[in-house]
């Protein structure tokens, strides 16, 4: 039986993820189906890309979701107070940056994989966003924090600030730092930089 488009998404974030180059023509003849058929299905190579890596994205998300409600249930805010979504970004982030075949992705194919993460017409980045206004909405709906922005505003920010530390190495030769990501995002969604021990 011929796959469906979402088979061949799928197949194609299965390889993502596990280093694995991909090329087209090889997978479609993985798949048993011409690269004609393929093309029709989910787009050129780029859109394919998108398509799979918004698959992972968004599995990546889903399961720092359920690790919270696993150790938190429906709360706002864990025992030390941090916001549900903040904690929850933080463990997606860091999911993210520790994917050996997303970072070989960015490794080999640096300018292709930027271009498709963050172009704001594409298949990766207006997802990811409505993800996160999802997410922060829960909170404010919640009565977790009320953001002193439009929640699109606060969510371009997040994701786009969420971004130049995530490929931070590829943008800007600088390694990630993700700690510094989730102090910066935690100011931008409270209001406040979190406290923390003097520098000396």
């Amino acid at each position: 039986m011929s796959p469906s488009a979402e088979e061949i998404v799928r197949t194609a974030a299965h390889w993502i993820d596990r280093g694995v180059r991909l090329d087209t023509r090889t997978l479609a003849t993985e798949l048993g189906i011409s690269r004609s058929t393929l093309f029709r299905r989910v787009g050129n190579r780029e859109d394919l890309m998108g398509d799979a890596l918004w698959y992972l994205a968004d599995r990546t998300m889903a399961a720092a979701v359920r690790d919270w409600e696993k150790a938190h249930g429906t709360a706002v805010r864990d025992s030390d107070g941090e916001l549900r979504c903040l904690a929850v970004m933080r463990r997606y982030r860091s999911d993210v940056a520790g994917n050996k075949g997303f970072r070989r992705l960015l490794d080999d194919e640096p300018t292709v994989a930027i271009r498709v993460l963050t172009d704001p017409h594409g298949r990766v980045q207006p997802r990811v966003m409505a993800a996160h206004v999802e997410l922060l909405r829960r909170d404010i709906d919640a009565g977790g924090f009320v953001p002193a922005v439009s929640l699109e505003s606060l969510c371009y920010a997040i994701v786009r600030l969420g971004e130049a530390f995530l490929y931070s190495d590829v943008l800007a030769s600088r390694a990630p730092d993700l700690a510094a990501a989730s102090t910066l995002l935690a100011a931008l969604v409270e209001g406040h930089v979190p406290a923390r021990e003097p520098l000396l």
